[in-house]
């Protein structure tokens, strides 16, 4: 059971905070519900909505009021959905990216770990299962299992998406991995594809996990939900992956893709004029690397 908050994202950029806990817990906001649009400013409106998991926890002595869903919920086609699970673990390996002083090898571990919780979350009631029967020590059973003849398409945005995706295999069954890799130009933050290993045509109804740590400007994801909209896949096939998100991207993805599904450990308030989010964590890649 999940929690459908419609949100305000303006107190976000502007939190009240009762005591030191993870930036995007819903009880810690001034919620405004029952609004189409979430709005980061006047002039800004994301079609979206999110979903928190905190429905008991309260602020100022009045309950945080959420309209209880099963993650079976249909979605509005003209919205994009975006899940912040309100895990203790998320937060804390959230925490450990974001601390200067954490060493590489440690960083690394602590973006795959994270990936592993996001891609859990993502997956729930999203993959293809066959049903069966199997003899056990004592006695025959009925069994289901993930079907292993339509894997899952890994989909990580060089370099620091190789990390945050590094252990999809240890918990989806049947995987895919496809390299993409995509720089952005330090002055005009425009993003280029030096690598594209995305196969000709993904088959029909193909599920992706594409995987960038970081969502700043959106420009560098949108190149690559572009690419991926021409090889066939459709904005309800692709679940986001990312560490950090911002306001900036999931404006332009809200536009851009209705119907799609972000799942990323926080929000954070903003991104500065050289494309790095605030707070943030750093270079994703440079730290998950050491280069």
């Amino acid at each position: 059971m999940a929690v459908h908050c419609h949100l305000n994202i303006a107190p976000y950029l502007n939190p009240r905070r009762t005591r030191a806990t993870s930036p995007l817990s819903c009880a810690h906001y001034r919620p405004l519900f029952r609004s189409r649009n979430l709005r980061f400013s006047p002039k800004l409106q994301l079609k979206a909505e999110i979903l928190c998991q905190d429905s008991g926890r309260r602020r100022g002595g009045s309950a945080l009021k959420c309209e209880a869903m099963t993650e079976k919920r249909s979605m509005s086609e003209d919205r994009m959905l975006v899940i912040v699970p309100q895990h203790p673990l998320i937060k804390h390996w959230i925490s450990v990216l974001r601390n200067e002083q954490t060493p590489c090898p440690i960083f690394r571990n602590a973006m795959a770990e994270l990936g592993r919780l996001l891609m859990y979350e993502a997956s729930r009631d999203w993959l293809p299962t066959i049903t069966g029967e199997i003899h056990t020590p004592m006695a025959i059973a009925s069994v289901e299992f993930i079907d292993p003849r339509e894997p899952v398409a890994i989909v990580p945005i060089l370099r620091a998406g190789l990390a945050l995706a590094e252990h999809a295999s240890s918990i989806l069954p049947a995987t895919k991995t496809y390299h993409l890799g995509i720089s952005r130009d330090e002055e005009t933050l425009e993003p280029t594809i030096y690598l594209n290993k995305l196969p000709d045509k993904f088959p029909e109804g193909s599920r992706v996990f594409l995987v960038d740590p970081m969502l700043a400007t959106g420009g560098t994801v949108v190149a690559a939900l572009e690419l991926l909209k021409k090889l066939g896949v459709g904005n309800k096939q692709i679940k986001l992956i990312s560490a950090v998100a911002s306001p900036p991207a999931l404006q332009k993805l809200s536009e851009k893709f209705p119907g799609l599904q972000v799942y990323a450990g926080i929000i954070d308030s903003e991104v500065n004029d050289k494309g790095f989010i605030i707070p943030g964590l750093g270079d994703a890649g440079d730290r998950s690397f050491g280069t």
